[in-house]
């Protein structure tokens, strides 16, 4: 098994390109099984969790080609035959649940597995069930499977309302809705921007959507959607994960391709710690502005609030900053594993159910840490970057989920980073 071997210390300088986003790629896929016509989509990030939803694309009969070294991904559902998502696939990941929607819009017809993917909490699929059903289909769980049906004449346009907000659910509800007869309005809907992006790309294939970005999406059904291309957008978790590269060891980086509006809540954060956010023409600069960051209180949100998925590496550079800092959780329990890692390195952190209270020390020590999840795993290496001695990093399969070429784009800053094989 691979491990992730940092031998921290240096301050890092450099260019840092950011990828297309794994979340609006994973979403962006199953889309096409709305259509038979080809879907074809650039900026793909170059990804475990690509290959998985690829696999299990094809697996129900879709073509799916990665082009330009993974860059570019064309796929085609003309001759889908299989409407069963299988366990062994599904369980690998939790946007598998995606094809559920689509397959139901399309075919009238699904058995998706429940899914599987980061231990983060239960994150439950009730809402994408509820949705589903307000639309007129009927719901069956059994055996673990989600099997699902549309009325004769397919499914039909109505109001959803989620009870709270949810990305995979709106994200679900979204597509199937742009075959359903009539008007559905999706209420209390998800703000992200990976949600935009597939509003975008549903719009290139013939849907009519408004709304997207707002807490109302209001989707008019047509009988068919055409093929399209559609570039992914920048991934805005890796984006905020390299931001805070700087942040940690001193040093200026250049994130490229980064945007302002897909990180502002982050940028705040930064900002409130004593670290420089600067747009130019090539994406964002970020460096210290005096010595060590400084403590902030942090609470995770809905876009566009402090992401969830940024609260472990935010963790990180805060367990070096001057002072004492709270940061709370309020999107998935059990979200705080990495804290013990990173008290192994010396970290001061106390949690209590939803909240981590953490005193900076002025340097973490380097230990060998296991990662638990996907962002526990790059807040690891970023920990490890700031500290004295060398870090590893095991069981790194997760960070593989999420990052693309972690090591070389941390080495071409400066970075001693390596790959190595874990006894």
């Amino acid at each position: 098994m691979d491990a992730i071997l940092v031998r921290g210390g240096a301050e890092l300088n450099g260019e840092i390109p950011i990828a297309g986003a794994k979340n609006a790629c994973l979403t962006l896929m199953p889309a096409t099984l709305l259509s038979d016509e080809p879907l074809t989509l650039t900026n793909a990030p170059r990804l475990s969790d690509i290959r998985t939803m690829t696999q299990l694309l094809q697996s129900l009969g879709a073509e799916v080609s990665a082009l330009q070294d993974g860059r570019v991904l064309a796929l085609s559902s003309h001759d889908v035959g299989n409407l069963r998502a299988d366990y062994d696939i599904v369980r690998k990941m939790r946007a598998s649940i995606l094809v559920l929607g689509p397959l139901l819009a399309r075919f009238g017809r699904a058995e998706v597995s429940l899914p599987g993917g980061c231990a983060i909490g239960a994150r439950p699929v009730d809402l994408h069930l509820m949705a589903m059903e307000a639309m007129g289909a009927a719901i069956d769980l059994r055996e673990g499977y989600v099997h699902a049906e549309a009325p004769r004449g397919g499914l039909r346009g109505a109001v959803v309302e989620f009870p709270f907000v949810s990305v995979g659910a709106t994200e679900n509800a979204l597509m199937a809705a742009v075959l359903a007869r009539g008007t559905t309005e999706l209420r209390n809907a998800a703000r992200e921007p990976e949600i935009v992006d597939l509003a975008r790309c549903l719009r290139r294939m013939g849907a009519r959507i408004e709304g997207e970005g707002t807490s109302t999406i209001t989707i008019e059904g047509v009988e068919t959607l055409s093929g399209a291309t559609h570039a992914v957008v920048t991934d805005r978790i890796e984006l905020g994960t390299y931001m805070l590269v700087p942040a940690i060891t001193g040093g200026t980086v250049e994130c490229l391709g980064g945007r302002l509006e897909l990180v502002a809540a982050f940028a705040e954060k930064l900002d409130a710690a004593g670290i420089a956010v600067e747009e130019t023409p090539r994406g964002l600069r970020v460096s210290r502005r005096n010595g060590r960051a400084r403590a902030v209180d942090v609470v995770t949100e809905p876009f566009p609030g402090f992401p969830t998925d940024l609260q472990a590496q935010m963790m990180a550079l805060l367990a070096t900053a001057e002072g004492v800092s709270v940061l709370e959780e309020k999107i998935f329990e059990n979200r705080f594993m990495h804290a013990p890692e990173l008290m192994r390195m010396g970290a001061r952190i106390d949690v209590h159910g939803g909240t981590a209270r953490v005193t900076g020390v002025d340097r973490l020590k380097g230990a060998p840490v296991m990662a638990t999840d996907l962002r526990a795993s790059v807040s690891l290496i970023l920990a490890g970057l700031a500290a004295e001695g060398e870090t590893l990093v095991r069981r790194v399969y997760h960070l593989d989920r999420g990052y693309e070429k972690v090591e070389e784009k941390l080495r071409a800053c400066g970075a001693s980073v390596e790959r190595v094989k874990d006894a």
